[in-house]
């Protein structure tokens, strides 16, 4: 494993908002207008996939994403959430969380597909105002990941 690879955008920044910041990974809010509660969970060294990780590793990168996600349940409200790890553009360790809603711009296409429409403006403001309780309650759920 390397630790660090000059370039690569996720070992020169943070990705976005730090909500937390762990020995082996970060969580981080992606600021999009369209996708208030975006979440990333970003893994320190820089590796490509999953497998490249050691078992005890891989479990607890699963267990961040499923703690991310149920923080996102609870607090966004959506009807669904989005996974993915693509890493065909930043081929660093990276896994997107996000919140769907039956009005957002893409549903039911991925976020990464022409917009089927413009969500509401009240949908929108309901969404940021979760946004301090996610900060809150993600920090709060991820202190004991040291």
């Amino acid at each position: 494993m390397t630790a660090l690879v000059q370039g690569c955008e996720l070992c020169d920044s943070p990705g976005g908002e730090v909500l937390h910041q762990g020995a082996q990974f970060r969580v981080v809010l992606i600021d999009d207008a369209l996708y208030p509660g975006f979440c990333r969970v970003i893994w320190h060294d820089h590796v490509k996939e999953v497998t490249d990780l050691n078992e005890l590793d891989r479990m607890l990168l699963m267990d961040v994403l499923w703690q991310v996600e149920q923080v996102l349940r609870e607090v966004m409200q959506p009807e669904k959430i989005n996974l993915a790890s693509l890493g065909n553009v930043v081929p660093h360790l990276h896994w997107h969380l996000i919140p769907r809603y039956t009005d957002d711009a893409h549903f039911p296409a991925p976020v990464w597909a022409e917009a089927k429409r413009q969500p509401s403006a009240v949908s929108l403001k309901v969404r940021v105002e979760r946004l301090p309780a996610l900060r809150a309650t993600m920090q709060q759920r991820l202190s004991t990941y040291l």
